[in-house]
């Protein structure tokens, strides 16, 4: 019958498609059993389980056991990092234990490489991984703080400031705009601040760094990309684990200023030296002792405590994690707090044996609180004023400033400020994955971030000196950020007689952005207890902005190897940006690699000592897309004018347009070799990289005749950065057996330079206020925010020294004029006097290498792990000491003064004290540059896991204790606070980073 015809020839098909599973799985059974570890006979847990050329697959529990569903003519593959892959054909076996060999082969460790894993010995990119073993014990509160060192190529710069995110840099600053690096979580590409994850839940780390790796990223990948993963569940008896820890931050070191006595003497000599009256208050020195330590009133020892919990388990088709997490930091800056609670959850289901779906869920709460601290005030304030009046309250300078200085009382700012910033974030996914054929899977994803955070700055009023506050304030802000994304790609993986493997993926992403904002303010509340913007009374504010951004993309990579000897990956990423216009709006970021397994050549078979050895090659090209969502078009603003004495509201452009804006663009070669030695007891990774970033947005310069602003102006494609360096990677088994002894080694170097900016007119950077600019972006070959200024030669001993000189400050009046105990500065172009043309390039940020090296050790249930890390060949712009080293104000001074130029002969570094500093020797200059080298033990960690046996006998699988200090010694010649500093380079009022003591239990059940 034809109709009978129609409906087979149209759903038969489908029909064999849902009888298929059903008749499969009628001839299946359940085969269980234990995995267990041959050197000691425990069992194993986390070890993968998979059926040979099915998607089927489970893993062990803390237990060892396993529980899979199989037929008859399956093989099954059971496999772990650090040991040998385990493969047996089940056949009518209804029971099979599994006994492991160690490997000592990381090569076959699997990682994450962005829409898929690999095999760490397949790798033709560079890539660094961190697992959650290598941070376990780390008393950090953030995931950026525990990778610091643990990955070569990649700078960690970490601030003591709770609730604060590290900064990272991969390969050096590529860009004067934004150098972060794309942050990927469970595959979301997201802006969610890296603090707000708890480093418990991270099972590993994978750090994208040359372009072939992270092309396939695209218009976001120029800066590299960390690729995070969050722990899952595991088939078998449920796990459940415990991390607590409790520790005590301090300052790792503390500026020494003057006390009292020694800064009356100072001041004294100071307003002498200008032919100032003294105040008659300090006509004692002596007497009025060591006064008020500031510094000591502002830093304290301040608790951080962590706390988590989590549960994980399933059956052989579905697995789970879930956990909560609660820190609770203190800031060793009085006012200062960070707490944060998350929770995370992910599942994984295997409906049918081509039917796989899961989630990844993070959510998370975070409260910021610190008042209105300022480090550099509090070192400025004077030793000689007391800090509260006989009636309790805050005291301040009272009397000529000249005398008592200005300084407002910055421990009663401090306390009474409110400064609280909430914030309350969702990341995560769902995803199902089909098994279409043997060799073909398709995966769709759906993720969503949402951001939620409002800020809130309350300020009570005061009476206190120099400037009272007569009024109270209240500033509140409400950030709403809700980004989507839609994945959808096919994976074809197939092996070919001859030793030939391919895989390939293709698809599509789809993401998009929303961002609102809205904020209010108001002055003069009736009283402290009514803190709402309804109740202030005078000059209330209003205000509010929007933007959105979307990106479109169409990737794909092939990878294919030959009998794991040559191997060769492909990507390429066509991205859409809203943020372009229609000129541009479109980029594509191809890559390409290749590496060659010399090891795998019958010339090398009998070269025993090396178990593999394997060169890489790769080049590719990735973009930056962190320009603002609308610098191809004009951005509209509201002003006011005066038309005929009535205020007029207009509409107008804020800047010029630029439609042809495009994609900064970033061209990467990169070489390396990855070997293993001694039976894999060395493993060594060598690499060498030309970053080059091209068309990099510059501010274009705009003739004021346009009718357009020529302060805020737009951006164009005309700089040109380069990077270049050599990063060396080396792991070592030193001692294997019951005393174990584990190194792992890592140092880059990376060379910065700045080719070409916009007709190479200097941008000037490292503002500190004041019209000063302490550094200066230059062409020709110059570094990414290199110091500007004057070079000093000295001190002025005589006045003939004076008058041989260049002229630097002329003039009759002595007291006016550049004079003996004065800095020289150097006269660069020969002119015979100083001034701005004798400025130069006086310091170096960015460092030329970083370095860490750590130890593990291992003895009968007892761990020690020693921990080290630093950086070389970096200038620090000490800011600080331009007032604290000044002795041209009333400002306290740190004790290097006390060595200062009082007569020929008794300095040649530390100039005179002199009041209003006639000779300006505090402008910019190479006085104030340091070394900002330092090698710091960054972690000693002591624990101790209780045996088996033991702990058994209390209903749990295993229990370590530990003792940890991190930040422990710092080796420098750097004088201020602490030698990690913004990466600018440039050291004013920075919250210094914490040294921390801390014990903490890690149970599991």
């Amino acid at each position: 019958m034809p109709g009978s015809t129609h409906w087979v020839k149209h759903y038969a098909p489908l029909l064999c498609l849902l009888v298929f599973p059903v008749l499969a799985f009628s001839q299946s059974r359940t085969l269980t059993g234990k995995v267990t570890a041959r050197k000691d006979n425990q069992p194993v847990s986390s070890v993968s389980i998979q059926l040979k050329g099915r998607s089927a697959g489970t893993s062990t529990g803390d237990n060892g056991e396993y529980s899979i569903t199989v037929t008859s003519s399956d093989t099954i593959i059971a496999s772990s990092i650090g040991y040998r892959r385990f493969e047996a054909a089940v056949k009518d076996l209804t029971t099979l234990n599994i006994v492991l060999e160690e490997a000592d082969d990381a090569l076959a460790d699997v990682v994450v490489v962005g829409y898929g894993t690999q095999k760490k010995g397949d790798l033709t990119g560079s890539l660094s991984s961190v697992n959650s073993k290598d941070i376990k014990s780390l008393p950090v509160s953030n995931a950026g703080d525990a990778i610091q060192g643990r990955a070569a190529g990649v700078q960690i710069v970490s601030s003591g400031s709770p609730g604060s995110n590290a900064t990272i840099r991969i390969r050096g600053i590529g860009t004067i705009n934004n150098s972060d690096p794309l942050l990927v979580i469970d595959g979301v590409p997201t802006d969610v601040p890296l603090n707000t994850i708890s480093p418990d839940d991270i099972a590993s780390i994978e750090i994208l760094k040359d372009a072939s790796a992270a092309a396939i990223y695209g218009s976001r990948g120029a800066n590299g990309v960390v690729l995070i993963s969050t722990k899952r569940g595991v088939s078998g008896k449920g796990a459940l684990d415990f991390k607590a820890f409790y520790g005590s931050q301090n300052a790792t070191s503390m500026v020494d200023l003057l006390n009292a006595s020694q800064f009356a003497s100072l001041h004294n000599e100071m307003m002498s030296n200008n032919g100032q009256a003294q105040n008659p208050a300090f006509a004692n020195p002596p007497s009025l002792g060591a006064g008020t330590n500031w510094l000591d009133l502002l830093f304290r020892s301040a608790p951080m405590q962590n706390y988590s919990m989590a549960y994980s388990g399933g059956g052989p088709k579905s697995t789970f994690y879930v956990s909560g997490a609660m820190l609770d930091q203190q800031g060793i800056v009085i006012n200062t707090s960070y707490k944060r609670y998350t929770l995370q959850f992910n599942h994984d289901s295997r409906v049918f044996d081509w039917l796989r779906f899961g989630n990844n869920l993070t959510m998370s709460h975070d409260i910021k609180k610190n008042g209105s601290y300022d480090i550099r005030n509090t070192m400025a304030a004077l030793p000689t004023q007391a800090v509260y009046n006989a009636d309790g309250s805050y005291a301040g300078p009272v009397g000529q400033p000249s005398w008592v200085g200005d300084i407002a009382n910055p421990i009663g700012k401090a306390t009474i400020n409110d400064n609280k910033t909430a914030g309350y974030n969702i990341l995560g996914n769902v995803f199902a994955e089909l098994t279409l054929f043997k060799d073909l899977k398709f995966k769709t994803t759906g993720g969503m971030q949402a951001m939620f955070w409002d800020s809130r700055s309350w300020s009570p009023k005061y009476n206190w000196q120099p400037i009272p506050q007569p009024n109270s304030s209240l500033f509140q802000q409400y950030n709403k950020s809700l980004t989507w994304l839609w994945d959808n790609y096919f994976t074809y993986e197939r092996s070919f007689q001859g030793g030939h493997r391919v895989t390939a993926m293709a698809g599509t992403s789809a993401q998009t952005n929303r961002y609102d904002n809205m904020d209010g303010s108001i002055q003069k509340f009736a009283s402290n207890a009514t803190q709402q913007l309804d109740n202030g009374t005078v000059d209330p504010t209003v205000g509010g902005t929007g933007n959105e951004w979307a990106l479109l993309s169409f990737i794909g990579r092939i990878n294919y190897a030959y009998k794991s000897k040559y191997l060769l990956t492909a990507t390429i990423r066509r991205d859409g940006s809203s943020r372009f216009g229609d000129e541009n709006k479109y980029g594509t970021f191809p890559s390409a690699s290749a590496a060659w397994r010399i090891s795998e050549e019958d010339f090398f078979k009998d070269i025993t000592f090396v178990n593999d050895l394997k060169l890489r090659a790769g080049y590719g090209v990735t973009g930056n897309q962190n320009i603002g969502n609308y610098s191809f078009a004009s951005v509209l603003q509201t002003v006011q004018y005066n038309f005929n004495g009535t205020p007029v509201n207009a509409i107008v452009p804020q800047a010029i347009p630029n439609p042809g804006v495009r994609w900064e663009k970033v061209e990467q070669a990169n070489i390396g070799i990855d070997a293993s030695f001694l039976r894999n007891r060395v493993n060594v990774t060598l690499d060498a990289y030309l970053k080059n970033t091209r068309d990099m947005l510059v501010p274009m310069s705009v003739p004021i005749s346009t009718g357009y602003s020529d302060i805020v102006v737009p951006s164009i494609n005309l700089g040109h950065v380069q990077n270049r360096g050599i990063e060396l990677a080396v792991n070592t088994k030193n001692l294997t057996g019951e005393f174990e002894w584990n190194t792992s080694f890592n140092v880059s170097y990376n060379q910065n330079r700045i080719m070409s900016l916009n007709d190479s007119v200097p941008l000037y950077a490292g503002s500190i206020g004041l019209n000063q600019n302490l550094a200066i972006q230059h062409a020709g070959g110059y570094p990414v925010n290199e110091f500007y200024g004057f070079v000093t030669s000295g001190i002025f001993q005589n006045q003939k020294e004076v008058d041989d000189w260049a002229v630097q400050v002329p003039g009759s009046d002595a007291n006016n004029r550049t004079s003996p105990g004065d800095v020289k500065f150097r006269d660069l172009n020969n002119d015979g006097q100083i001034n701005d043309d004798d400025r130069t390039f006086i310091g170096n940020p960015n460092p030329s290498f970083i370095f860490a090296m750590n130890n593990n050790f291992a003895y009968r249930g007892f761990d020690l792990s020693i921990f080290l890390q630093g950086i070389a060949g970096n200038d620090i712009y000490n800011a600080n000491r331009i007032w604290q080293e000044g002795m041209a104000v009333a400002q306290n001074q740190t004790t290097a003064v006390l060595d200062r130029w009082r007569g020929e002969g008794t300095s040649n570094s530390m100039p005179r004290a002199v009041f209003n500093d006639p000779n300006k020797n505090t402008r910019v200059s190479d006085r104030f540059v340091e070394d900002g080298s330092y090698l710091r033990i960054k972690n000693i960690t002591l624990g101790y896991t209780l045996p088996r046996s033991l702990v058994q006998r209390a209903k749990m699988s295993s229990l370590r204790v530990y003792i940890s200090c991190q930040n422990l010694v710092t080796f420098t010649k750097y004088t201020g606070f602490d030698p990690e500093v913004p990466s600018n380079g440039i050291d004013l009022n920075v919250y210094p980073v914490t040294r921390t003591i801390s014990a903490g239990i890690n149970l599991s059940f």
